[in-house]
């Protein structure tokens, strides 16, 4: 009897404790639900900060540009006074000169010729071949011995002051007539004559033949060297012609052209090796 008791006890201790643990194990449940649906309070929102005006930009007083520029003057611009020669042009200034010469032959080959330049040598030459109807204008330079010359006759004929007239009696146009003009301190005075015993007027015609001369050579060259090489051993030929006939005014100014000429690869060897050998035989040349 007292076994089964102590059975019976057992098992009601089993049984509570049990019971005991759902009790729990719900209570646990309900409490982790209404944690989990407890509402989570928002954050505070920060109190708003009062809106700061921008600070405004200074000012800039702002000038009519125009005001600052001054008053146009009408007074001539200052004169130069660095000292260096300007070569002015002929007849621009008190003292600058003019020169002019001009020769025509329809029968030549080298039918027309007008020589311009000023005192300082610098102009420009025009000329026309025979069966061209087209007139070539290349600049000029001429040299100081070349300038010298023909200053020295003018000066010798007294070529502003002087009326004498300087054609021959008879006339020999067939020769080419020749036309010169000098402008000089508002002198000016042109002399025309195609034969001539004066000294000084046939130094000037004989100068600026040469002078031609010189520039046509160079003008031909030129085209040869670009466009007909194999006309340059010809070139060359007819300018020894002329050197050894002194039909050039002032050799030694052709030096530097003669000596570019003997290393252009362009024109055949020929007429390089004949620029090379006329170029050492000016510079034998006395002055």
């Amino acid at each position: 009897m007292v076994g089964q008791s102590e059975m019976i006890r057992s098992r009601l201790s089993v049984i509570f404790s049990f019971a005991l643990l759902v009790v729990v194990l719900a209570a646990a449940t309900v409490s982790a639900q209404q944690v989990k649906r407890r509402p989570v309070p928002k954050p505070a929102e920060p109190a708003a900060t009062p809106e700061v005006s921008p600070k405004p930009e200074p000012t800039v007083e702002v000038t009519d540009s125009r005001s600052a520029v001054p008053a146009k003057k009408n007074g001539r611009p200052a004169a130069n006074t660095t000292g260096k020669n300007q070569n002015p042009a002929p007849g621009s200034v008190k003292g600058s000169s003019a020169y002019t010469y001009e020769f025509s032959r329809p029968e030549f080959y080298i039918s027309y010729v007008l020589i311009k330049h000023d005192e300082f040598g610098k102009g420009s030459i025009s000329f026309k071949k025979k069966g061209v109807e087209e007139t070539q204008t290349d600049p000029i330079t001429l040299s100081p011995v070349t300038l010298g010359k023909i200053n020295d006759a003018l000066a010798a004929l007294n070529f502003l002051d002087s009326a004498e007239d300087y054609q021959f009696e008879k006339d020999y146009s067939h020769l080419g007539n020749v036309t010169f003009t000098l402008a000089k301190d508002g002198k000016s005075r042109t002399a025309k004559y195609n034969w001539t015993l004066n000294r000084d007027a046939k130094t000037i015609a004989d100068e600026y033949r040469r002078i031609a001369n010189q520039y046509v050579w160079q003008f031909d060259m030129a085209i040869a060297r670009e466009n007909q090489p194999l006309e340059a051993p010809k070139l060359m030929d007819a300018l020894d012609s002329y050197l050894k006939r002194s039909e050039i005014s002032d050799p030694k100014q052709m030096v530097p052209l003669l000596k570019e000429l003997s290393n252009d690869e362009r024109i055949p060897l020929i007429a390089r090796n004949h620029a090379a050998k006329l170029a050492g035989a000016i510079e034998k040349m006395k002055s």
